[in-house]
């Protein structure tokens, strides 16, 4: 029930502040619960390596995106420099986007499509010995398709193909924050 009220004007007030504080009070519980179930925000990743060169060319966008998502703690070496000056190689090769039709109408039309999205990645040391031997990463995202609106259906598969990009690269830097020290000998 709501506190007594001297005046009319005061009770939106009186009324507002109380809400606020509920909304508050109902926040902190939520925070305090997940808190308490063990959930945690996922951070940066540690690597136990300084250095990495990434091959192929620098021309690949998926691997532009690898190149920056290292931050400061890991140096990527220039795609000139020897790869004697790395503790790791990691090759990306077969960067692979296909759009394949999964659905028409009746009349023949396309109605839905599928974008795919693959990539092998090998990662071995400067001295030649492999950690991950040919590791496929496969991403896809089924897009509905229509003729009418086929400028917006354009931009919707860009965005779409930088989202699995963009999925890929988190993935590959997952499993190079599993590689263990002893592994780098």
């Amino acid at each position: 029930m709501w506190p007594p009220l001297l005046h009319k004007e005061s009770a939106g007030l009186d009324r507002r502040a109380w809400l606020r504080m509920a909304g508050l009070a109902g926040i902190a519980g939520a925070s305090l619960g997940l808190g308490a179930c063990g959930f945690k925000l996922r951070g940066s990743q540690a690597f136990v390596f300084n250095r990495i060169a990434i091959l192929p060319h620098p021309g690949s966008p998926l691997a532009q995106e690898l190149r920056r998502s290292f931050g400061p703690a890991v140096q990527v070496l220039a795609p000139e420099a020897p790869l004697e000056q790395a503790q790791l190689v990691l090759t990306v090769a077969n960067e692979a986007r296909e759009k394949v039709v999964v659905g028409v109408n009746a009349s023949g039309q396309v109605r839905e499509l599928q974008l795919r999205m693959r990539v092998r990645l090998s990662l071995r040391t400067a001295k030649g010995k492999e950690i991950i031997e040919g590791d496929e990463i496969v991403q896809q995202r089924d897009i509905s398709y229509n003729e009418t609106a086929a400028l917006a259906k354009e931009a919707e598969e860009a965005l779409l193909n930088r989202d699995m990009q963009s999925d890929i690269v988190q993935q590959i830097l997952r499993r190079l924050s599993a590689v263990q020290a002893s592994q780098l000998d």
